[in-house]
C-alpha cells in the first residue's frame, strides 16, 4: 500500500517539479517571481485541448504545439511587452504587474475561444492525456499506474536533467546566472542581458506549458486550479531557493509523495476538514519562513521607492478638494433620486471601496503587497455570523468581527516582521489559502454551506435594508477611514513607517522600529478589511465560507492599483470601478471575459506607475501648466566658468598613429533632473594611461559610466576610433573592446572563480598560469575571496584577453598596499601591450606614479588636462580642495 501511494505521488510531485522547475529558472534568470506561471500553463493546456477536440490534431502533436511551441513564443512576447520592463522595478511593480496577467491571460484565452467558436470548455473539461487514450494500465511492482503517469515521470525527468545541464554546462546558461547575480556587471562584460532573459521567459514558458499540458486530464481547464498548482509549485521553487534547479526538482518529487502519504495515513486528520489537502500549503508557508529571511547586508544600499511627487501642491487646497466634493455630490444625488437598483450596486461598490481602503494601508503606505485582505473580511464575516447566531447583541458581535480581523492581522505580522517582498506576498497568500481550506471549512464556524444570516443594520429611523441608507452609512465609514489614513501619514507614526519603506537599514538606525510598524500597518489594514466584510455580509443578508475566496485579492489588488493605491480616493473610484464595469458588460452582453481583461491589463500597464490612473491625470495636468523651454537640454556652464581656467582642448578623431583611440567630447548626462557632467572633454591614446582626478563628487564614476555606455548622455558624443559609439548600450561597447572595472569589486559573487573568468574568456588557463593564487580557488565562488583577489579577478581577464580600452573606477579602494601594488603592475603591463586605460583614483600618488597624462574634474567639468610632468602641489590643491 504504502509503495502505492510513493509512486503516484512521485508522478503528481513530477507535474510540482516541471513547473516548479520554469519557476526557478525564469526567476534565477531575470530576477522576476511570475505569479502568473500557472496561467501560462492553463492556457497551454486550453490550446492543447482545442487542438485535439477541434483541430483533431494526434495528441503528441497537440503537446509539441502547445507546449514547444505555443508556450515559448507566448514566454518571448510577454518578454517583449512587460517582463523586459519589470527587471529594473522595484518588487512591488513586479509582483503586482504579474497578478495582473494572472488575471487577463487566461480570460483571454477563454475570450477566443467564444469568439472563435470553438468547443467550450469550463472547469468540468477533462481534457485527454498525452499518450494512448483511453490510458493503457500498468502493473509494475503490484502497483497500478497508466500510461500517463509514466508519461508525466519521464517528461519531468528530461526536462530537470536538461535544465540542470544548461543552466550549469552551456554559454547560455552562464549568461543567464551572471545577468541575475549581478545585471549592472554582466551588460559592462559584454553580455546582451535582454537576449538572455528572453531566451530564460521562453524556456520558463515552455516548462509551464509542459506542466500544463501533463496535468489537463487531472484538473481540466479550471484557471483557478493552476493558479493553485502555481502555489503548489512554488513551494518545490521555495525549497530550492529559487535558484537550485535539482533541488527543485527534488523538493517537487518529495512534495507530491508526501501530499499522498498524508492523505493515506492520516485518518486521524479527517476531523480537520481540509487540512491533509492543504500539506502544500503549510509546507510553502514553512519554507518561506524557515529559508529565506535575508541575511544580506543592506546598511549603505539606496532606498527603492522613492515617495511620488505632489503634482498639486502649487494648487489652493479648495481646488484640491473641488474635484472630490463634486464627486462626493453626484453620488449623494443620484442615491437620492437614482433608480433602486443602481443605487444597489452603487452600495455593493462602497462595501468593496471600504475593503479596498486596506490595500491604501499596507501598501499605499507600506508598501508590502498582502493578498490575504479576502481572508481577513471573510473572517470578520463569519466570526460576525457566528457571534450573532450564538446570541450576542448585533452591535457586539459586528466589533468582535472586527477585532477577530485584526487578530488574524498581528498573526501575519508576525512572519512579515521576518520577510519582505515576493516572500511576504507568497506568505501572506499561503496563510489565506490555508484559511480557505482549513479553517472556513470547519462547520462549528462557517455553518457549512448554509452560513449565517445576519440583519440589516438599524439606525433607529431607518436601516440598511435600504440602499440609500446603506450608500450614506459607507460613504460615512470611508470619510473616516481617509481621515485616520491622513492623520497616520501625517503622525510621527506615519513618519516612522514611511522611512521603514524608503530605508529599513537608515531607519533602525536612527531609532526606528520596523517590527512596530509593520504591526501597526497590518493590524490596521486587516481591521479595516474584517469591516469591510461584515458590511459585505449584511448587505448580503448571509455569508457563507465561499462568499470571499482568497483568489479574490488578485482582483481587488488589480483593481485598486489601476486606480491608485496610494490614495483613498484611489480606493472608492476602483470599488465603483470593480461593480460598474461588469454590470455595464452584462447590460450591453459583452463577455464577462472583457472585465477581467481590462483590470489584468490596467494592473499590468500601471505597475511601473503605483499611483494609478488619478496620479497620472495630475501629473499630465501639471506637464502642461509647466512653462515652455527654448532647450530641451538643461544649461551647463562651461568648465572654464567653473573651474577658472580653460582646459587642453582635445580634439576628436580617429585613433591613428598618435591619434586618440576614445573620446568623449562635451558629454553632458546625469541621473533624473540632476544633471552631473557638464561639458565634459576627454581623450585617451593607445598605450597612455590617463588618470581622473578630483574630490569626491566631482563626477568621475559618472563619467565612468558614461564611457562605458552604462549611462546615457543627454548631449555630446563618445567616440571609439573615430566611430560615434554614443548610441551603442554597453554590451556592445564591451564587445568592441571597452571594459569597465567599476567600483569596488566587478565580479559575480554568485558564481565561481572558473565561471567568472568564463564570462569574458573562452579558456581561463592562462589566468591560472599567471596567477596560480585564482588556480587553487577556482571553484570557489567570487564573493567567498578576499578583496585583493577580487580585485585581481576582475582584471585578470585583461591581461590574457587585453580590452582596447580599459576604464577603472577606484581600483585600489579597500585594497593592502602590497595588493594594491601588484594592480597597479597591471595597469603598466596592459599600457605596454597597446591598452588605452583611463584610470579614476582617489589615492593621487599610485595613480601619478602610472599615468602618461592627467585630468583634474571639478563640479562635473574638466578643469585642466595636461602631461604628468606638468602637475605639482598646487594643481593638486586646485583639483581637490578648489582653490587657486
Amino acid at each position: 500500500m504504502i509503495l502505492q501511494y510513493v509512486l503516484s505521488g512521485l508522478v503528481t510531485g513530477a507535474v510540482f517539479a516541471i513547473m516548479g522547475s520554469g519557476l526557478t529558472l525564469s526567476y534565477a534568470a531575470t530576477g522576476v517571481f511570475n505569479f502568473a506561471h500557472g496561467a501560462v500553463g492553463f492556457l497551454a493546456a486550453l490550446v492543447f485541448y482545442e487542438l485535439t477536440a477541434a483541430a483533431g490534431l494526434p495528441a503528441w502533436l497537440s503537446a509539441v504545439v502547445a507546449a514547444g511551441l505555443f508556450a515559448p513564443a507566448l514566454g518571448y512576447l510577454l518578454h517583449r511587452a512587460m517582463f523586459r520592463g519589470l527587471a529594473q522595478a522595484g518588487e512591488t511593480a513586479q509582483i503586482v504587474a504579474t497578478i495582473g496577467l494572472t488575471i487577463a491571460l487566461p480570460a483571454l484565452g477563454l475570450l477566443v475561444v467564444d469568439l472563435a467558436g470553438l468547443p467550450a470548455t469550463d472547469a468540468t473539461s477533462l481534457p485527454r492525456g498525452v499518450g494512448p487514450h483511453p490510458a493503457q494500465g500498468f502493473d509494475p511492482l503490484g502497483v497500478r499506474l497508466d500510461t500517463d503517469q509514466l508519461i508525466t515521470f519521464a517528461f519531468s525527468a528530461v526536462a530537470a536533467a536538461g535544465l540542470w545541464a544548461f543552466m550549469r554546462h552551456t554559454p547560455y546558461g552562464l549568461r543567464m546566472r551572471a545577468s541575475v547575480d549581478r545585471r549592472r556587471l554582466a551588460t559592462l562584460r559584454g553580455i546582451d542581458v535582454d537576449a538572455t532573459s528572453a531566451l530564460a521567459w521562453m524556456l520558463g514558458s515552455g516548462l509551464a506549458g509542459l506542466a500544463g499540458v501533463l496535468a489537463a486530464p487531472v484538473l481540466g481547464l479550471d484557471a483557478t486550479a493552476y493558479t493553485v498548482l502555481l502555489f503548489a509549485s512554488a513551494t518545490a521553487a521555495v525549497f530550492g531557493r529559487l535558484r537550485s534547479i535539482p533541488w527543485t526538482f527534488a523538493a517537487g518529487l518529495a512534495l507530491g509523495v508526501v501530499q499522498n502519504l498524508v492523505a493515506g495515513y492520516t485518518d486521524f486528520l479527517e476531523e480537520v476538514t481540509g487540512l491533509r489537502t492543504a500539506v502544500p500549503v503549510i509546507l510553502l508557508f514553512a519554507g518561506l519562513l524557515l529559508l529565506n529571511r535575508s541575511r544580506e547586508r543592506v546598511a549603505g544600499s539606496a532606498a527603492e521607492d522613492v515617495p511620488p511627487p505632489d503634482h498639486l501642491a502649487g494648487v489652493p487646497a479648495w481646488r484640491r478638494r473641488l474635484p472630490w466634493a463634486a464627486g462626493l455630490a453626484a453620488l449623494a444625488a443620484f442615491a437620492l433620486l437614482g433608480p433602486q437598483y443602481y443605487v444597489g450596486v452603487a452600495a455593493q461598490g462602497l462595501v468593496l471601496a471600504l475593503i479596498f481602503c486596506s490595500f491604501v494601508v499596507v501598501t499605499g503606505i507600506g508598501g508590502m503587497v498582502n493578498l490575504a485582505q479576502a481572508a481577513f473580511a471573510a473572517m470578520a464575516a463569519l466570526t460576525c455570523g457566528w457571534a450573532f447566531a450564538s446570541g450576542l447583541p448585533f452591535v457586539v458581535a459586528i466589533l468582535l468581527g472586527v477585532l477577530a480581523a485584526g487578530a488574524v492581522g498581528l498573526v501575519v505580522a508576525l512572519p512579515a516582521l521576518r520577510l519582505g517582498g515576493r516572500v511576504l506576498t507568497l506568505a501572506t497568500l499561503a496563510l489565506a489559502l490555508l484559511a480557505d481550506q482549513v479553517l472556513f471549512q470547519v462547520d462549528a464556524f462557517s455553518n457549512g454551506t448554509i452560513g449565517w444570516a445576519l440583519p440589516a443594520l438599524g439606525l433607529g429611523f431607518a436601516d440598511t435594508s435600504d440602499p440609500r441608507v446603506r450608500v450614506a452609512v459607507l460613504l460615512a465609514l470611508i470619510g473616516l477611514v481617509a481621515l485616520l489614513v491622513r492623520n497616520l501619514e501625517r503622525s510621527a507614526s506615519g513618519r516612522a513607517v514611511l522611512a521603514v519603506r524608503s530605508a529599513p537599514a537608515a531607519a533602525v538606525t536612527s531609532g526606528l522600529s520596523a517590527p512596530r510598524a509593520k504591526i501597526v500597518l497590518f493590524v490596521l489594514a486587516s481591521g479595516i478589511a474584517g469591516l469591510g466584510g461584515v458590511l459585505f455580509a449584511i448587505s448580503k443578508g448571509s455569508v457563507t465560507a465561499t462568499d470571499l475566496p482568497a483568489f479574490s485579492g488578485f482582483v481587488w489588488l488589480a483593481v485598486v492599483v489601476l486606480q491608485g493605491v496610494r490614495r483613498i480616493g484611489g480606493a472608492v473610484l476602483g470599488g465603483l470601478v470593480a461593480v460598474a464595469v461588469p454590470e455595464l458588460l452584462a447590460t450591453w452582453d459583452v463577455s464577462a471575459h472583457v472585465g477581467s481583461i481590462l483590470f489584468g491589463a490596467g494592473g499590468m500597464i500601471l505597475a511601473r506607475h503605483p499611483d494609478g490612473v488619478l496620479a497620472q491625470l495630475a501629473e499630465a495636468r501639471a506637464r502642461r501648466r509647466l512653462p515652455v523651454t527654448s532647450s530641451a537640454t538643461p544649461s551647463a556652464p562651461p568648465a572654464e566658468v567653473v573651474a577658472g581656467v580653460v582646459p587642453r582642448r582635445a580634439a576628436a578623431g580617429g585613433g591613428g598613429p598618435g591619434g586618440p583611440l576614445f573620446v568623449l567630447e562635451d558629454v553632458v548626462a546625469g541621473y533624473a533632473d540632476c544633471t552631473v557632467l557638464r561639458g565634459v572633454r576627454l581623450e585617451v591614446r593607445p598605450g597612455e594611461v590617463v588618470a581622473l582626478l578630483g574630490a569626491n563628487g566631482a563626477g568621475k564614476s559618472t563619467t565612468c559610466a558614461v564611457a562605458a555606455g552604462d549611462l546615457p548622455v543627454t548631449a555630446g558624443r563618445v567616440l571609439l576610433d573615430g566611430v560615434d559609439v554614443t548610441a551603442w548600450p554597453a554590451h556592445r561597447r564591451a564587445r568592441a573592446g571597452v571594459l569597465l572595472a567599476p567600483e569596488g569589486r566587478g565580479v559575480f559573487p554568485g558564481l565561481t572563480v572558473e565561471e567568472n573568468l568564463r564570462t569574458w574568456l573562452a579558456d581561463p588557463e592562462p589566468v591560472y598560469e599567471r596567477l596560480p593564487r585564482l588556480a587553487a580557488r577556482r571553484t570557489v565562488a567570487a564573493g567567498a575571496l578576499s578583496g585583493g583577489e577580487q580585485q585581481l579577478l576582475t582584471l585578470a581577464p585583461a591581461l590574457v584577453r587585453p580590452p582596447r580600452v580599459l576604464i577603472a573606477d577606484e581600483p585600489s579602494l579597500g585594497l593592502a598596499p602590497l595588493v594594491v601594488r601588484q594592480v597597479f603592475d597591471v595597469f603598466a603591463e596592459l599600457r605596454d601591450r597597446g591598452v588605452a586605460l583611463l584610470l579614476v583614483e582617489e589615492k593621487a600618488t599610485e595613480a601619478l606614479a602610472v599615468a602618461d597624462r592627467v585630468a583634474f574634474m571639478r563640479l562635473g567639468g574638466v578643469t585642466w588636462t595636461g602631461p604628468r610632468s606638468e602637475v605639482d602641489g598646487d594643481r593638486l590643491t586646485a583639483a581637490y580642495l578648489g582653490v587657486r
